[in-house]
């Protein structure tokens, strides 16, 4: 082959659909490559002319339009056009001009047939337009994961082993031993239909009952837990997996509605996630001390890089490593209460950010807070309170958790308040937007109580659902502060980098991605009156309304999706090759398909955005 195919061939084989062809596809289609040269301004198609070409950019950038005139989309190196008029009637269904000097490479028709018959991969890329191209990208990521597309079913190996919850101690041990099962479900029947009552495991057997010396005549309610975590018969094993980590429980009864399908343990799933976080999160609760907390911190990442090469996805990455932060603060809390002694009046301590919302990764710092019992006095209680939250600030740092920069932590007597001081908090921020008001609003109303007296969290969660999504000042002023972070595309579908700095040559994937995502789907959220705190959650609830239109909640969950899973392999990569993992990437460091669908992905980003200047933009300037 002659070396000018030779650097066609080798362009070509960076970007899809042409990455994925074998070599010999490939090579036929170099050999009947054409190239023309179009000037900025130059009409490349034009609606309705005949067309027998599939056009490939080797450099520069056209505009494609609709029919209407209307410019449809801006693409560039590596991209393709022409493509739906061949699969249509052999006419031109978008026009297309040059916007740039742009070297092109023209397909003839037959090979496009040739390739379009006899390679799936390359007839479902030109099928499918962008936001679909990046549906399917993670379509096909997903089907690489048994965890996501198991059901949890596939774990259940026997019968569940039941009893009524009236029998004593003693009996519900053998019963236990005789069927070989570390947990027994306990079924009230008080009803024709028996139902699940609770359950009662091996653990609990030695610390409530064995422990204390219980007699074996002990009503078995006595001691078995009731108010059950359970997981749907038609569950992935990814959620149940995150059931757990969310609930720390390690063991899952399996609902069919009303019915019990069987029980799944902690063992069932570490046989399906090679370094388990659950069994990382369960390590942490045994350790007795800050010291090793730290020393198991450092399982952390090799638990995330792991489970990124294991391709799951960023909802379980994400709910899977704010499960371990969460895990690590309740026993720093826990730990502190030893040392410290009861609390004085009850607490509910909240995580905030990225792990109230099942979103952190490991580059992160500490947002919490502390809302205490309304009877608490200053004077005679916030020393405990401090010294408390002294210990479990400190114990996080130690276990790689850096300080908040903006003191958005439970030690800053501003953020250990009372619940009903709480309360005021978030009425003041809602009723008078002010610019302090909204930067904590986009801090605070990620909110999760992971211990204490959770109930007081629940009551702020539902004060924000109920009086945000009543007040359209609030949430337009809210819009109008989410838009001043924007995507890093440029007008020629280029991405825009920092131009000086440490970060010289790059763009943040949090601060210009994940961030302006979250922030445009949190306002939607706020305006259903969700009390999700997920963002994938978030979108689940406004798929409900008609808030949006069409796909575009679908468009907006595989945004997110791709965004965060470059974010992540990123870090991971980062990990691996022993540099410390951060959130800034440069283009050149992205495969051609990360860079290609990534553009797709900030063109969402975009496109949301004008929909949130849209729908608010009017409200927000008559409150300037």
């Amino acid at each position: 082959m002659q070396a000018e195919l030779i650097d066609i061939r080798n362009h070509m084989a960076q970007f899809p659909p042409f990455e994925e062809l074998p070599d010999a596809m490939l090579d036929r289609v170099v050999e009947r490559i054409e190239v023309a040269y179009y000037r900025a301004g130059t009409p490349i198609l034009a609606i309705g002319q005949p067309n027998h070409w599939l056009y490939y950019i080797r450099s520069g950038a056209v505009e494609v339009f609709r029919r209407s005139g209307e410019l449809y989309n801006r693409i560039g190196e590596g991209e393709i056009f022409g493509q739906f008029g061949l699969l249509m009637n052999k006419q031109v269904r978008f026009p297309v001009k040059a916007l740039e000097d742009s070297l092109v490479y023209r397909i003839p028709d037959e090979i496009f047939q040739y390739l379009w018959e006899n390679d799936d991969n390359f007839a479902d890329f030109v099928e499918i337009e962008d936001r679909s191209r990046l549906r399917s990208a993670l379509s096909r990521r997903e089907k690489s994961n048994e965890l996501m597309t198991s059901r949890v079913t596939r774990l259940i190996s026997r019968a569940p082993v039941s009893a009524p919850c009236t029998i004593r101690l003693q009996e519900a041990a053998r019963i236990m031993t005789e069927h070989g099962v570390s947990a027994l479900l306990l079924m009230a029947e008080d009803s024709d239909q028996p139902h699940l009552q609770g359950i009662i495991t091996d653990r609990d057997l030695r610390t409530r009952a064995l422990s204390e010396a219980l007699p074996s005549e002990t009503p078995i309610s006595d001691i078995m837990t009731e108010g059950l975590i359970t997981t749907r018969a038609n569950a992935f094993i990814f959620e149940a997996m995150l059931t757990m980590l969310h609930n720390n429980v390690h063991h899952l009864p399996v609902m069919d509605g009303d019915e019990v399908r069987g029980v799944i343990a902690l063992s069932d799933i570490v046989k399906y996630e090679s370094q388990s976080s659950l069994y990382l999160v369960s390590n942490i609760y045994h350790q007795q001390d800050v010291k090793g907390l730290k020393k198991i911190s450092r399982d952390v990442r090799d638990s995330f890089v792991r489970m990124v090469n294991e391709d799951a996805n960023s909802h379980m990455i994400g709910s899977a490593m704010a499960g371990i932060g969460r895990s690590f603060t309740q026993r720093l809390l826990e730990l502190g209460e030893e040392k410290l002694g009861p609390p004085p009046v009850p607490y509910c301590f909240m995580a905030l950010g990225s792990m109230a919302r099942d979103e952190q990764l490991v580059v992160t710092d500490q947002d919490n807070a502390m809302i205490l019992d309304d009877s608490f006095v200053p004077e005679q209680h916030d020393g405990y309170f401090l010294e408390l939250a002294r210990f479990v600030s400190d114990g996080l740092a130690q276990c790689g958790y850096s300080y908040c920069t903006g003191d958005i932590m439970a030690t800053n007597p501003k953020w250990r308040q009372p619940l009903k001081v709480w309360k005021s908090y978030f009425t003041d921020w809602i009723e008078d937007p002010r610019a302090e008001a909204l930067l904590n609003s986009n801090i605070f109303f990620d909110l999760d109580g992971i211990h204490g007296e959770t109930r007081f969290a629940e009551q702020l969660k539902t004060l924000v659902a109920d009086k945000a999504s009543n007040s359209q000042r609030f949430l337009a002023m809210l819009a109008r502060n989410a838009l001043n972070r924007t995507p890093p595309l440029g007008f020629f579908r280029t991405f825009v980098l920092e131009e000086d700095g440490e970060h010289n040559k790059t763009f943040n994937l949090k601060r210009r991605g994940t961030a302006p995502l979250s922030d445009l789907i949190r306002i939607h959220a706020l305006a259903s009156g969700s009390r999700a705190q997920n963002s994938f959650e978030r979108l689940n609830d406004i798929a409900r309304t008609r808030l949006l239109q069409g796909e575009s909640v679908g468009n907006l969950r595989d945004a997110l999706e791709f965004i965060s899973i470059v974010r992540i392999r990123h870090q991971a990569l980062a990990i691996e090759a022993g540099r410390e993992p951060d959130n800034n990437v440069r283009p050149q460091d992205l495969s051609p398909f990360e860079r290609s669908h990534l553009k797709d992905a900030f063109q969402v980003v975009n496109n949301a955005q004008k929909f949130l200047r849209f729908r608010y933009g009017s409200v927000a300037g008559r409150h300037v």
